[in-house]
């Protein structure tokens, strides 16, 4: 495995010797002073080109950069249809020898949007001394933020409205629906609630990484194993476990950013979609109601 060292001389020389090549930049992992260095680290790079075409018909040019494992070029892809981005063109480049290489070509009108707006950056090259003063490089462009009221009730209503998906699919046995809507739109809600939660402990300026990546490092022990255990196996009273522990941690974490904020908590929305869980979870594969009137009166009679 080529060293960083190795690597960033490979970089650095590949502008220097191009005079198409305007600028180098450093951001993500490698530009962030406190984050923890590993072999899995990649090498996020902007180039400043002259001419982005160049760069773009012909990519044989980045052979130089080493043999390759697999290349993604998500300017080109499909899979995921959106806006075409203009002026810019990235080569995702994972080599044989576990080097990554996250390549970006700008064009000079596209400079101010990728360069500077990031924390975590790093000039490496200028050539013609035209980019702006960077700062400091941090992760704090990735701090957590504290909540506004309504971010906080849409996210407890998002979590209490999908909830009950899970619980049809369930009963239902269509387990990888279950678990799409356990593991997508229930437990981004769960998150965001443990992120809020991370945020009120430390003053808001740190960061939980990608995916909660650092959850374990800023959450209370037991916490954290309270969330793990959230994570089913495919089998069908596993995932009702998981749905059941989830609630009880959503419930718990969003009282305590209620009362710190002082923000209202839907207590009601809460209590009755677990009641509603509980009961389906319990509910007979050949019922032909969800609720019988005395069902619906002995739970949630007093709505009535």
């Amino acid at each position: 495995m080529r060293s960083e060292k190795e690597m960033m001389e490979l970089i650095l020389s590949t502008a220097r010797e191009d005079e198409r090549i305007r600028y180098v930049v450093m951001n993500g992992s490698r530009a962030n002073p406190g984050a923890k260095a590993d072999i899995f680290q990649d090498y996020d790079i902007v180039y400043g080109v002259t001419r982005l075409a160049d760069f773009t018909e012909d990519p044989h040019w980045i052979d130089r950069f080493g043999n390759r494992l697999v290349m993604q070029m998500p300017d080109t892809t499909q899979i995921y249809p959106g806006e075409v981005r203009k002026g810019a063109f990235a080569y995702l480049m994972q080599f044989t020898d576990g080097n990554r290489l996250d390549l970006t070509l700008v064009s000079p009108e596209k400079t101010d949007e990728y360069v500077g707006r990031d924390s975590q950056t790093i000039v490496l090259l200028d050539k013609d001394g035209i980019l702006p003063e960077v700062g400091k490089p941090s992760d704090r462009d990735y701090w957590i933020k504290p909540p506004t009221e309504k971010e906080f009730l849409d996210s407890c209503n998002e979590f209490f409205w999908v909830s009950p998906y899970v619980a049809k699919g369930l009963w239902r046995v269509e387990i990888p629906y279950a678990l799409e809507m356990l593991n997508v739109p229930v437990r981004e809600m769960l998150a965001r609630a443990l992120e809020w939660h991370i945020g009120i402990r430390h003053g808001f300026e740190v960061s939980a990484g990608k995916a909660g990546k650092y959850f374990e490092q800023y959450l209370e022990p037991e916490l954290f194993a309270a969330y793990l255990a959230t994570y089913p196996t495919a089998r069908r009273e596993a995932v009702w476990d998981s749905l059941m522990a989830m609630q009880r941690l959503f419930d718990r974490l969003a009282r305590e950013i209620a009362q710190h904020f002082g923000y209202p908590y839907p207590e009601g929305d809460s209590s009755r979609v677990f009641l509603h869980l509980e009961h389906v979870r319990d509910l007979p594969k050949d019922a032909e109601v969800l609720y019988t009137k005395e069902e619906t009166q002995r739970l949630f009679g007093e709505m009535e």
